[in-house]
């Protein structure tokens, strides 16, 4: 069974860096996409950041020359390095995976989710 546990979230000033991780198991697709997600109280969910297995990568114009995500195969985890962070960007951040090669940010494509790790940006 595929599990995904996300980690690295907390409070930061805006300005501010954070590193999330999203470690992954139970999986053993050849052909994959990952991605975060976020969502704010009272938002819809919003796609982030995906990457293909081959390190394809799409960003949402909100957070490009911001965010990058990566991911390490032997590990098994997948990355979210955000800098220059602002108020806006407070949420739950999720990691997903999909055995498709996707590269899209829409949260329906994706079959697999975490639990989720807040991330709060305080002015």
């Amino acid at each position: 069974q595929v599990q995904l546990v996300e980690s690295g979230g907390g409070s930061v000033q805006a300005g501010g860096s954070l590193r999330l991780s999203c470690a992954a198991s139970g999986y053993t697709y050849t052909t994959y996409s990952m991605a975060w997600f976020r969502q704010a109280p009272g938002k819809e969910r919003e796609g982030v950041a995906a990457i293909t297995m081959h390190g394809s990568t799409r960003y949402a114009d909100s957070v490009k020359g911001r965010f990058t995500i990566s991911k390490d195969n032997a590990a098994n985890t997948l990355y979210l390095q955000m800098n220059s962070l602002k108020p806006e960007d407070t949420a739950m951040y999720y990691c997903a995976l999909d055995p498709r090669w996707l590269l899209l940010l829409r949260g329906d494509d994706y079959r697999y989710w975490g639990q989720g790790t807040q991330v709060t940006v305080s002015s």
